[in-house]
């Protein structure tokens, strides 16, 4: 067994073991450190694909592995924190069973895995919203509150039914044929990757001002714009 055909499991392990500990923080409901763990997990997750295709060492193995991690860091761990927050907002009572419905995002994230795996159309862009954004949009969501208070002086607090909107939505968008446009950059050229330099741009900005509370903003905004530009694009075509 190479040691180098081995290394992007060891990265796609790490993004196993980082939503674990996403997992443990959010039961802790130390939610600060539940984000940061997903955000690992997404780094790791980037890298096994790099080092596969560097070292031309993909592989049904290093595929069946990506997903099965991506379920707990993209999967469990958004609808796990959306259990959690509708439990917290949950109008009828300890006892009800209504928030169990935040693990509709999982359902949702595994299906959107399986479909992915099979799905020749995704090899450089995307066909509905990636886990990894999701888990994102989720894992930011606890802290916003706290941040727009602290930092702006705003008091905001999910209800329980926009939590349910948010879930049902977040499913849906997942597994939609909305594609989205590829933030791959080959290579650079203002004229071809405007799009994508615009949204680049304009994410930096909005998290050296807005910190946390851009980043659902910008999972919204990259949707937003895709929708826009098919639109666009298939209007200039017609």
């Amino acid at each position: 067994m190479k040691i180098k055909a081995q290394i992007p499991n060891l990265f796609t392990m790490l993004n196993l073991f980082s939503g674990c500990m996403a997992l443990v923080m959010v039961s802790n409901a130390a939610y600060e450190n539940a984000f940061f763990y997903v955000c690992l997990g997404i780094f790791f997750d980037f890298f096994d694909g790099f080092f596969a295709r560097k070292f031309n060492v993909a592989g049904p193995l290093g595929v069946q592995l990506d997903s099965l991690a991506d379920m707990v860091t993209s999967g469990v761990v958004p609808g796990y924190v959306m259990y959690k927050l509708m439990l917290t907002n949950d109008v009828f009572g300890p006892d009800s069973y209504l928030p169990y419905l935040g693990f509709i995002i999982t359902l949702g994230a595994c299906y959107r895995l399986a479909n992915f795996n099979i799905d020749t159309r995704q090899s450089d862009s995307f066909i509905g919203l990636p886990t990894p954004a999701n888990a994102l949009f989720f894992a930011s969501l606890p802290m916003i509150p706290h941040i727009l208070s602290d930092s702006f002086g705003l008091f905001f607090s999910f209800n329980f039914s926009e939590l349910l909107f948010l879930t049902f939505l977040s499913a849906y968008v997942m597994n939609a044929e909305i594609p989205l446009f590829s933030l791959k950059i080959k290579n650079f050229s203002v004229a071809k990757y405007k799009l994508q330099i615009f949204f680049l741009a304009v994410s930096v900005l909005m998290l050296l001002f807005l910190n946390i509370v851009a980043v659902p903003l910008i999972i919204i905004l990259y949707v937003l714009l895709s929708v826009v530009y098919n639109y666009l694009h298939i209007t200039h075509k017609a």
